[in-house]
């Protein structure tokens, strides 16, 4: 079994490697770009839930809000750069929503577990 070490490394990498992925195809032409679903804001949830996985992964002892308000910042400036005129992009501020709304649906269950475990050991 690999080393919980090594499996931060890897897990850093390939966070990081999905965060400038993620930048890349939201700053390139459209007709570029990759497209998971055939609804934007689909995409920009899975790309973002996906993305917080990954931040939990690489960063575990990070706090939880801290994660989500960087990622949610990081959506917000997507959209910051998507409406300057030399990327060719429109900011739509729905895809912020939906960005952040993926970041709040991947960590609920982390925080209904943890919020499970502090409520137990409260009762002992």
């Amino acid at each position: 079994m690999p080393s919980i070490p090594l499996l931060l490394k890897v897990a850093r990498v390939a966070f990081f490697a999905a965060l400038i992925f993620t930048f890349y195809s939201a700053v390139v032409p459209p007709a570029h770009a990759l497209e998971l679903t055939p609804w934007d804001k689909a995409t920009h949830f899975i790309a973002f839930y996906t993305l917080t996985g990954l931040a939990v992964a690489a960063f575990p002892k990070a706090n939880l809000a801290v994660v989500a308000a960087l990622l949610s910042g990081f959506g917000a400036l997507i959209e910051i750069v998507q409406g300057l005129p030399l990327v060719h992009r429109d900011r739509d501020f729905w895809d912020w929503v939906a960005d952040t709304i993926a970041i709040a649906c991947a960590l609920a269950p982390m925080l209904l577990y943890w919020w499970r475990d502090q409520a137990g050991a409260a009762q002992k």
